[in-house]
Parts: structure tokens; C-alpha cells; sequence
């Protein structure tokens, strides 16, 4: 009975290699499933590949399948594929024979119904909100009249048309249009990069650089209107120096950019007239305030006028202030007369009164009284000077004392400088031998040092060190050749000699010394090799 599972058994299966059955799985996979429609959820995107290409899965709440876009198809999409958002992905499933993994390769992909956009929408509401961007905080002031407005928009549609149109009748003032697209594939950059080119210009450059920014597009559908949903344009309107004003679709269409911006007009007209004012009411206002400033100036000058006529009633006349001074100078001229009449008399009272006093007697007395008192200071004034005297010769005695007495001291302290002196000069000249005795002692065991280290002790034990005409050390046999000049260094001197034919590199097992002839040249005494010498 033969072996079921004997290998040589007849058998009527075809005989398929590895790579013959992952083709044929591939193109059966490709023939039924060259154009399908996929519903699902992205999962596992992180961008787009350094290659181009973009890697994901889509995914339902049962199974799986992997996805890939190539380049050139990931670049004509409409709508990028986002972490979490449900799509409708248009392709052909094929397989990856190196792994045995099938996958969907996607041509087409757009969101699963408006409901997926309006999620998506305010998925990226809630994280914007989250970083910030739509802080009130951050919105800035329009300028009143501004001298330059920018204007991001398409150049072909009616909307820049109105837009210039209502600032001509309402203000001309000058207009910059950065045309873009407002609606399909990569519009969405252009309108990021186009609000950040107007923020990079510079003040006072060749490029005027706009002080309000005007973001507008007529009204459309929510697909119409997505690409300001994009997130490049809300981050670059929220990054924005330049005071934005949103002005994209009708009153009642709102994307996320009308949170970025710093002001949303319902219609592009509308941002048009928040931007600039209008110029004959500005004029009429000014007319109106001139009127009034130059009537008020007027009633002022009229108030102050009647003012200072009711001063000037207030004020005295010049006879009514000069009355009274003039009354008093009067009675003051009329009583000068009398009254010098009267101090004449009192003064001649009083020297008559004074000289009464006077007498050759009482002048006798006084002249004596002087002279005893004088007599008097003159004897106190010759004791007064004999005590000075007296205590400024001991003073000098003192004086002299001590002067007798200040060689003697000079030559105490003179012993005492000498003999420090002589102390501090033994203690130097201790220190100095002590010194020497130190630096001798580290000279001498250096030297020990050295000796030992010298290949003289080696030659000592009956080594010898062969040298070239040249006088340096050979080390090897075959670093000589017949008839070159050595020379043999011993311990006690040198000898020459020349190298004969039986040179040879010595053998591993027994060394030979290098045969050499020698001369008849009386020895020499050994020197010391170059930069080696003695240090005594």
C-alpha cells in the first residue's frame, strides 16, 4: 500500500510559483475591482510623504483598508484629506504582492455630504477657538482714513469691481488688488499667501504697503466657499499686522475667516464702505464745524468785549486816585514851617542843659580820676609781663632739657637697628644656605634619575650600539649594505669597522650580531650622543 503523502505520488495540480500566484491574485484583484466608490473614515494620515505620495486607511465601525494617493492625483484634489473626516474616495483596489496586503489606490475624494464639511468645520472652529485666533483681544482698530487699501480677491468678477466703484464715490483713495483664486484647487494658498505678502511689504518701500486689508469673494455654495475654511488662511488673517476686514459670500454665509478677521462686512460692497468714509459728508462736517467754531469765536470776542467795558466803568479817574495824596502833601507842606521852628527850639533846650553841666572843677576831677586809673594799669601790666616772663624761662628750661637728652636716645636706637640688623643678616644668609642645600639635593636625585635612565648603563652589561657614517643608531641588519662605514659604540669607546657581504636580517629563533670588519684604529673614548650631556 502506497503512502498518502509519498511526494512522488501522481498528482493533477498546476504547480504555481510565489510570484506566478501574487500576479494572478493581483490582476484578478485589479479586473473586478478597477473602479469602486468607498465610503469611510481617514484614519492614520500625518501628510503628505516626502515623496508626494500620501499613506492613510479608511475605515468604518467593522473593518479596515489601507489607501494611498499617489502624487500627481494628492496635488488635483479638491478637498485634502484630514485626520477623522468622512470622505467618498473613487479608485481601484490592488495588492502589494512583497507583503500580501491589498489597498485602495484613490484618484478622487471628496467629503461624505454637507453634514461632513459642517463637522469638519466646526471641528477646526473648536481647535482655532482653542489656540486662540478668535480672541476678541486680539482684533485691531480700522483706520479712519486710510491712504492705501489692499484688496485679496479675484481680478475678473463683479466683486472688485463693486468694490472699487463704492471707494471711488466714497473716498478715492489708492488701491492695491493681489488677484487670486477664490474658488478651487489651491485657492486657498493663494489667498494665505497673499495676506502675508501684504503684511512683508515695507513702510515707505518702492510698494506702498496698505493699511487696511480687504478679503472678498461673492456668495456661493458651502463648497464654493471653502477655501476660506482653510486653515493656512484663517492662521495667515489672525497673523495679520494689517487690519482685516472679511467680506467673502452673502450676509447670511459664514466661513472661519469672518472669526479671524478683525471686522466682517456682510458684502464685499459692505467692506468697501467700513473701509473708507464718505467724502462729501466728511467735507459737510467740516463745514458744519468750521461755522460753528468761527460763531463761537465771535461770542467769545463779544463776551470779553462787554467784559472789559464793565472793567473799565469800574475803574476810578485819575483826579479821584491823585485827590488824596495831594490833600496830604498839603497839610504836610502847610505844617513844615512850624515844626522846624519847634525843633529848633528843643535842641537848643538841650545843649543848654548840657553845658550846664560843664565846669573847669568838674573837668579837674575827671582828668585826675584818669590819670590814677592809668597809673594803676600800667603797674598791673608790669606784673602781668614779669609772669610771662618767668614761666617762658621755664618753659625754655624744659626745653633744653629735653634737647641734652635726644642723643642719647638717638644712639640707644642705633644699638638696637645694629643689632637687629646683624640678626636679620645671619637669619638671610640661613635661609640662602638652606636653599642651596635643597636645590643640591634635588639636583643630585635628578641626576640619579637620568643615570639610570642613560643607555650607558645597557652598554655597561655588554650591549653595543651600531652607528652610520652619519652617526645614527641602526637598529635592524637589513638597514646596512656591503661596505658602509659603522661605527661600534661599547661602554669604555668606539671602534670602526665596515660591513661585510654576510649581512643579513637575523633569524626570529637564534640572533646574530651583523658581521663587520674591523679596522685598525685605535678607539675612541666614548662621548656622549647628541643632546644627551651631564649636569655637573
Amino acid at each position: 500500500m502506497s503512502n498518502f503523502f509519498d511526494n512522488d505520488s501522481p498528482t493533477n495540480l498546476t504547480e504555481f510559483s510565489v510570484s506566478e500566484l501574487s500576479g494572478s491574485i493581483k490582476r484578478t484583484i485589479e479586473t473586478s475591482f478597477d473602479h469602486v466608490r468607498v465610503r469611510g473614515e481617514i484614519s492614520g494620515y500625518r501628510g503628505p510623504h516626502s515623496s508626494g505620495h500620501a499613506y492613510f486607511s479608511l475605515k468604518d465601525d467593522k473593518a479596515r483598508i489601507d489607501a494611498v494617493i499617489w502624487k500627481g492625483s494628492f496635488s488635483k484634489l479638491k478637498y485634502r484629506p484630514e485626520e477623522g473626516m468622512e470622505v467618498i474616495a473613487t479608485g481601484k483596489v490592488t495588492t502589494f504582492p512583497g507583503s500580501s496586503k491589498y489597498q485602495i489606490v484613490i484618484e478622487q475624494m471628496e467629503p461624505a455630504g454637507a453634514g461632513a464639511l459642517m463637522a469638519l468645520i466646526e471641528e477646526r472652529k473648536r481647535r482655532f477657538t482653542a489656540e486662540g485666533l478668535f480672541d476678541p483681544a486680539r482684533k485691531q482698530l480700522l483706520p479712519f482714513l486710510p491712504k492705501v487699501i489692499g484688496v485679496v480677491t479675484s481680478p475678473t468678477g463683479a466683486v472688485i469691481r463693486d468694490i472699487l466703484h463704492r471707494i471711488s464715490d466714497r473716498f478715492p483713495v489708492h488701491v492695491l488688488v493681489w488677484p487670486v483664486k477664490v474658488q478651487g484647487e489651491g485657492s486657498g494658498d493663494e489667498v494665505a499667501n497673499a495676506i502675508q505678502g501684504f503684511n512683508a511689504l515695507e513702510p515707505g518701500g518702492p510698494m506702498p504697503r496698505p493699511d487696511v486689508l480687504i478679503v472678498a469673494r461673492g456668495g456661493g455654495s458651502l463648497e464654493d466657499l471653502w477655501s476660506f475654511n482653510d486653515e493656512a488662511v484663517v492662521r495667515a488673517a489672525a497673523a495679520s499686522s494689517i487690519p482685516l476686514i472679511s467680506a467673502v459670500g452673502h450676509e447670511t454665509d459664514w466661513t472661519l475667516i469672518d472669526y479671524a478677521a478683525d471686522v466682517r462686512a456682510p458684502t464685499p460692497t459692505g467692506a468697501a464702505e467700513m473701509a473708507v468714509p464718505v467724502k462729501a459728508d466728511l467735507e459737510a462736517q467740516v463745514a458744519t464745524l468750521s461755522a460753528r467754531l468761527a460763531g463761537a469765536m465771535n461770542r467769545q470776542m463779544d463776551t470779553r468785549r462787554q467784559n472789559l467795558r464793565s472793567l473799565v466803568r469800574a475803574l476810578p479817574s485819575l483826579d479821584q486816585l491823585l485827590a488824596l495824596p495831594r490833600r496830604r502833601f498839603d497839610e504836610a507842606a502847610a505844617g513844615l514851617g512850624r515844626s522846624l521852628e519847634l525843633n529848633t527850639m528843643n535842641k537848643r533846650r538841650s545843649f543848654e542843659r548840657a553845658a550846664a553841666k560843664l565846669s573847669p572843677d568838674m573837668l579837674a576831677r575827671r582828668l585826675v580820676e584818669r590819670k590814677q586809673k592809668l597809673t594803676e594799669n600800667a603797674v598791673r601790666a608790669e606784673r602781668v609781663i614779669e609772669r610771662l616772663i618767668e614761666r617762658n624761662k621755664a618753659r625754655l628750661g624744659r626745653f633744653d632739657a629735653t634737647l641734652t637728652a635726644v642723643p642719647a636716645r638717638l644712639k640707644a636706637m642705633t644699638e638696637r637697628s645694629k643689632d637687629r640688623l646683624e640678626s636679620l643678616g645671619r637669619r638671610a644668609d640661613s635661609a640662602v644656605m638652606n636653599d642651596l642645600r635643597r636645590a643640591r639635593q634635588s639636583l643630585v636625585s635628578q641626576d640619579r634619575v637620568l643615570q639610570s635612565l642613560s643607555y650607558k648603563n645597557v652598554l655597561a652589561r655588554g650591549y653595543a650600539v651600531i652607528r652610520d657614517e652619519n652617526d645614527r643608531p641602526v637598529s635592524r641588519a637589513d638597514g646596512l649594505s656591503h661596505g658602509q662605514a659603522i661605527a661600534i659604540e661599547f661602554a669604555d669607546g668606539r671602534v670602526d669597522a665596515v660591513a661585510g657581504e654576510g649581512v643579513s636580517p637575523p633569524e626570529p629563533s637564534a640572533p646574530q650580531p651583523a658581521r663587520a670588519a674591523a679596522v685598525s684604529r685605535p678607539a675612541r673614548k666614548s662621548e656622549p650622543p647628541a643632546g644627551q650631556g651631564s649636569l655637573f
